[in-house]
C-alpha cells in the first residue's frame, strides 16, 4: 500500500510538473508576441511572395495547371511551426546560463517531466503560430474545411518533433551562440529536402536518396494529403515512395512520433547524467 500510494504522489507530481513547464512556455508566447509575429514574416514572404512568383513561372511553362502557392503551403506551415518549437531548447541553455536549471533541477520531480512539458509547450506554440497561416488558406487556393483542423493536429505533432530535437541539441550544448547555429544547420537542409519546395518523388541520384531519407519529408507529405484542395503540380505525385509504394499518412505520422519519441528518450538520459 505505501508503495502504491508513493507511486501516485510521484505521478501527481510529475503531471503537475509537466502542467507548470507547458504553462511557462505559454506565458513565453503571450508576453512575446511582436517576436511571435515577427517569426511570421520569412513564412509568409515565402507563401505570398515567392510562392506568387512562381506560380506564374509554373503556369507559363506547363498546361497551367496546379497552383505553386497551394503546392508550397504545407511546407510553409512546417517554417511557421519550426522556430517557435526550436526555441524551448534555447530556453534550456539560457536557464543553464542564467543558473535557473540548477534551481529546477535540485526539485523532487522526475527529470523526464521536465523535457516532456517543454516538449509539449513547444509543440502548442508551434501549432498556434500556424493558425495565422492557416487563415490565409483560402488566399493561396486552399479551400476553408474542416481538414484544416486535422492539419492543424498534425502540425503540432511536427512541432512536437521540432521540439525534441532543440531538447537534444540543448542537453548537449551549453553555450546559447552555439545552439542557435548547430540549430539552423541542422533544420535547415531538412526543410529544403523535405518535399516542401519540389516532389519527394522522382528525383535523381543521391537527391532522391536524401529526401526519402529525410523524416521531414513523411510530415510534409502528410499535410499535403491531409489539406483540402488541389495541392499537387499538375497531377503529378510529389510524395515519397518505398520502391513504387506510398506510405499511407497514419504510418507516415506514426514515423515522426516514434522519432520524436527517440529523440526525447536520449534527451532524457543525456539530461538525467550529473551537470
Amino acid at each position: 500500500m505505501t508503495t502504491a500510494v508513493t507511486s501516485r504522489r510521484r505521478l501527481a507530481r510529475d503531471l503537475r510538473t509537466i502542467r507548470v513547464q507547458w504553462q511557462r512556455e505559454m506565458i513565453r508566447l503571450r508576453r512575446n508576441r511582436l517576436s511571435a509575429a515577427m517569426g511570421l514574416l520569412s513564412p509568409l514572404l515565402y507563401l505570398l511572395i515567392l510562392g506568387t512568383g512562381l506560380s506564374s513561372v509554373v503556369a507559363a511553362g506547363g498546361d497551367g495547371s496546379g497552383d505553386f502557392r497551394a503546392y508550397l503551403f504545407p511546407g510553409v506551415l512546417l517554417m511557421a511551426a519550426q522556430a517557435p518549437a526550436l526555441t524551448v531548447g534555447a530556453s534550456i541553455v539560457w536557464d543553464r546560463q542564467s543558473g535557473f536549471l540548477r534551481q529546477m533541477l535540485v526539485l523532487p520531480v522526475g527529470r523526464p517531466a521536465l523535457l516532456t512539458g517543454l516538449c509539449l509547450g513547444g509543440a502548442s506554440t508551434g501549432a498556434a503560430s500556424c493558425v495565422p497561416v492557416l487563415v490565409l488558406a483560402g488566399l493561396v487556393g486552399v479551400p476553408y474545411d474542416l481538414r484544416l483542423l486535422v492539419a492543424l493536429v498534425e502540425v503540432a505533432l511536427l512541432s512536437f518533433a521540432f521540439a525534441t530535437l532543440g531538447v537534444l541539441m540543448a542537453v548537449c550544448i551549453r553555450r546559447l551562440e552555439t545552439f542557435q547555429v548547430v540549430a539552423g544547420l541542422s533544420t535547415a537542409p531538412m526543410l529544403f529536402l523535405s518535399g516542401a519546395v519540389f516532389p519527394a518523388s522522382g528525383l535523381p541520384g543521391w537527391l532522391g536518396a536524401a529526401v526519402i531519407a529525410n523524416p521531414l519529408t513523411y510530415g510534409v507529405d502528410a499535410l499535403r494529403r491531409t489539406l483540402p484542395g488541389p495541392l499537387d503540380l499538375g497531377g503529378q505525385a510529389s510524395g515519397p515512395g518505398w520502391g513504387g509504394w506510398t506510405p499511407p499518412v497514419l504510418l507516415e505520422l506514426g514515423i515522426i512520433a516514434l522519432l520524436a519519441l527517440a529523440a526525447l528518450w536520449v534527451a532524457t538520459y543525456r539530461f538525467s547524467r550529473p551537470e
